[in-house]
């Protein structure tokens, strides 16, 4: 199963592997206090594409279509988390405020789609 959850949540029994997906480090946390097991920089959105959604609402259908284009083009950075999803939970941590449209969201959509289709 993939979860989605704030960095600044509290560890949970069931989060499984914990990977940052933002490009930034979340404000105010020092790394030391943030338990994951990895920070995948390289699968979140580019700067320019995270600039352009500005987590705008109204942007979100574009967003997603934008990033899933750029994950098509970049498996080796999301293909070891669908692998890992097959064999355990695993949690995807973002710092943004919003919790409906954000990149964590759209990459859980993103690799469940793959998982659904087998790949």
């Amino acid at each position: 199963m993939i979860r989605i959850k704030r960095a600044y949540d509290q560890i949970g029994p069931d989060d499984g592997s914990r990977f940052l997906v933002d490009r930034l480090w979340p404000r105010g946390l020092k790394k030391e206090n943030l338990p994951l097991d990895g920070w995948l920089k390289e699968v979140a959105p580019s700067d320019e594409l995270r600039h352009w959604f500005g987590h705008d609402p109204a942007r979100w259908e574009e967003f997603c279509r934008r990033y899933a284009a750029e994950l098509e083009g970049n498996c080796e950075a999301w293909r070891p988390l669908l692998n890992l999803s097959r064999k355990q939970d695993v949690t995807l941590l973002y710092s943004a405020h919003d919790t409906e449209h954000n990149n964590a969201v759209a990459l859980r959509l993103f690799l469940e789609a793959r998982l659904n289709d087998g790949l």
